[in-house]
């Protein structure tokens, strides 16, 4: 039963199942958003959500008994596991929060297709690089944020009146959003030489600190996408090398054949 559970949950057909159930899932916990497919769905749309859980509480069952201890080796199946679990948990009285988590389940996704667990490596795989650039990032803020709060806290204590305000503020400045209009020139009417901090401060941040993390996450998907060719040209030669296995069997077999025909009108 254990093997058959095990050939039944490696079938494509199975995996392409669960994708569509994932991806009708996502639909139906949409249209629960929607009063008017409330009212008239309402109880139906119920039915199918509890009816998409038992499903996939089923195929987690099926992956425990038949991987047992080894089923909480992967990543992948753990975070299956916490997924589904937390859509059982109650949802009534101070836990109605736990309603909206049922979403997560679309999350699912992510292990059911395989380019997307890849990119979720590649990123998980970059978090120590991005430490490091986020590390220098906080030391630029926090340098940046105090000589904003003695330059300019006085004038503009709601914009830079703390270093937390200023902080604040110099982030919407990294962003770009509203940084020179809505900050930065009513700076420069009263500092008229604060475009030499703002500027550096720009240039330091958002065309160079945030562009390393973008090379980072690169990188990383680079050495994911290497990985990924090398396991599939490993497992090309495997199978190469057992077809070349089994022509050679053939061929010996056919030889056999030849020899044992031959012998026989000899030994007549």
């Amino acid at each position: 039963m254990q093997a058959t559970l095990a050939r039944i949950l490696a079938d494509k057909r199975t995996q392409r199942f669960i994708l569509a159930l994932i991806i009708f899932n996502a639909i139906t916990l949409r249209l629960e958003t929607v009063p008017s497919a409330m009212a008239a769905f309402g109880p139906a749309l119920v039915a199918i959500d509890k009816a998409v859980l038992a499903i996939f509480v089923l195929e987690l069952a099926a992956k425990l008994f038949v991987h047992r201890k080894a089923f909480f080796r992967d990543a992948w199946n753990i975070f299956d596991f916490v997924v589904v679990a937390i859509a059982l948990l109650p949802a009534s009285g101070p836990l109605t929060v736990l309603r909206a988590l049922r979403v997560l389940r679309v999350l699912r996704l992510i292990t059911a297709v395989q380019s997307l667990r890849r990119v979720v490596g590649a990123l998980l795989g970059a978090l120590p690089g991005m430490a490091s650039i986020v590390l220098l990032l906080t030391l630029i803020y926090y340098v940046a944020a105090v000589m904003a709060t003695k330059l300019f806290g006085e004038r503009f204590p709601e914009w830079f009146g703390s270093i937390p305000a200023s902080a604040y503020t110099l982030f919407q400045i990294m962003t770009l959003e509203s940084w020179s209009m809505g900050i930065v020139r009513p700076v420069m009417e009263v500092f008229p030489f604060a475009w030499a901090f703002f500027v550096p401060f720009i240039l330091a941040t958002t065309f160079t600190a945030l562009n390393l993390f973008i090379g980072v996450v690169v990188s990383a998907m680079q050495e994911e996408v290497s990985a990924a060719n090398e396991d599939s040209m490993e497992k090309a030669v495997e199978r190469g090398e057992a077809a070349l296995v089994a022509e050679i069997r053939a061929l010996r077999a056919e030889v056999a054949a030849l020899s044992a025909a031959v012998r026989q009108p000899a030994v007549e």
